[in-house]
């Protein structure tokens, strides 16, 4: 942790050096980004297998930056790749690079409130009254099953509460929705995010969907969903791209959903693993079994709750559990915010959590309800900027003079 606290400060610490954000080019691959900035090829093919799939990730139009000496050589490049975690290229000795990921640090997080009325649809108006696409969307990924949004009107109220990540004094990955109300013929309707980052109704009821809760009913979750995570084996950091399911070993494993396997076997990292493909271009996997259940193999044709294999510690393992992962079009996403349970109520403790949760909610909607409120728009800056060397905020030129820790 010490050294990678250092690695993220290390960029601050040179004198004259300053920082030249770019977004990465359309249909570009790592391979090519390297070259055409006169970077050793060696960075890559020195990845390991894992790290080189993480660099696969990289998205058109996502913000990289550049950390430039005093006479204009690369130093270090920072390219994420997910809302979590980036790539760090950095050079070691002369001449000699590495690539490592690392976490993401923000400047800060706001809690950003929207209110308006509806003029066309919540799409277009939350886009219009945000500029962002990505707010809009976490507003329809909440009601998405539950609500017929063409009953509503011209002049019904909508009303959002969100947090939203900065890097480098711009909004940054996906806003997490806190509470959303949406007015239709008259009747409030809410969803509030509940004390397990589940998505609830005003009755404290989930959203309706396809697939099971859990591939391991009542199982504890030893390890969740991220792009960030401190392997315990590797000792390094990597992404966990699944929901790992503590249990004995020969629990029986559920298919999640109905759908036909396409794999059934052996592999280095996942040891036993077997994959699904379901409907909607979704696939689900199930890794480190102690063993298949018989007859289920590469072609068969299973429904949702069949027991698929059973529990176990195969592969790189630190003992027996479940790594369940969910892909959406080759994509990997996180099973808990696309896999709930129909109809589950929230009971006792967890119930009376989410009850005070709403109850400040509310009231925060109520203090909008009834006035026009956008967020504040951030401050641009240009390509090149300065950071402080504390909080890592873009500076201005002038700003930057005035301080003996900017850059």
């Amino acid at each position: 942790m010490r050294r990678l606290l250092f690695l993220a400060l290390f960029p601050l610490l040179l004198n004259a050096a300053y920082v030249e954000h770019f977004k990465w080019p359309k249909d570009e691959s790592f391979l090519v980004f390297l070259e055409r900035n006169n970077l050793p090829q060696s960075i890559y093919y020195d990845m390991d297998k894992e790290d080189q799939k993480l660099a696969e990730e990289i998205r058109a139009g996502f913000l990289c930056q550049k950390l430039l000496n005093d006479y204009g050589e690369i130093e270090q490049i920072l390219i994420p790749i997910s809302d979590e975690l980036q790539l760090h290229v950095f050079q070691k000795t002369q001449g000699n690079y590495r690539v490592e990921p690392i976490p993401i640090i923000y400047d800060e997080t706001r809690h950003e409130t929207l209110s308006i009325e509806i003029q066309s649809n919540p799409s277009i108006d939350i886009k219009k009254a945000t500029g962002s696409y990505r707010v809009a969307s976490i507003f329809s990924n909440a009601f998405k099953k539950s609500l017929d949004f063409t009953a509503l009107q011209k002049g019904d109220k909508l009303v959002m509460i969100y947090d939203q990540k900065y890097r480098f004094g711009k909004p940054y990955g996906m806003p997490i929705l806190q509470v959303a109300m949406i007015e239709i013929r008259n009747k409030y309707h809410y969803m509030y995010l509940g004390p397990d980052d589940n998505y609830y109704n005003e009755k404290g009821a989930q959203v309706d969907s396809f697939l099971l809760g859990s591939p391991i009913p009542n199982a504890r979750i030893s390890s969740k969903f991220t792009k960030r995570r401190f392997h315990p084996i590797l000792k390094r950091w990597r992404a966990h791209l699944g929901i790992d399911y503590a249990a004995r070993s020969g629990t029986p494993i559920r298919s999640a959903g109905n759908g036909r396997i396409i794999s059934a076997g052996y592999s280095r990292g996942y040891g036993n693993v077997t994959k699904i493909r379901h409907s909607g271009g979704y696939v689900t996997l199930y890794a480190h079994q102690k063993s298949f259940r018989r007859g289920f193999k590469r072609g068969k044709t299973v429904k949702k709750g069949q027991v698929i294999g059973y529990v176990g510690s195969t592969g790189m393992s630190t003992g027996p559990h479940l790594h369940f992962g969910l892909y959406k079009n080759g994509r990997a996403i996180n099973p808990a915010g696309v896999i709930k349970v129909t109809t589950a109520k929230l009971r006792g403790k967890k119930r009376r959590e989410f009850l005070q949760i709403k109850k400040e909610m509310d009231a925060l909607v109520a203090m909008h309800l009834n006035t026009i409120t956008v967020p504040e728009p951030f401050e641009d800056f240009d390509a090149a900027c300065y950071l402080d060397a504390k909080t890592l905020k873009p500076l201005t030129l002038a700003a930057a003079k005035d301080g003996n820790e900017a850059l």
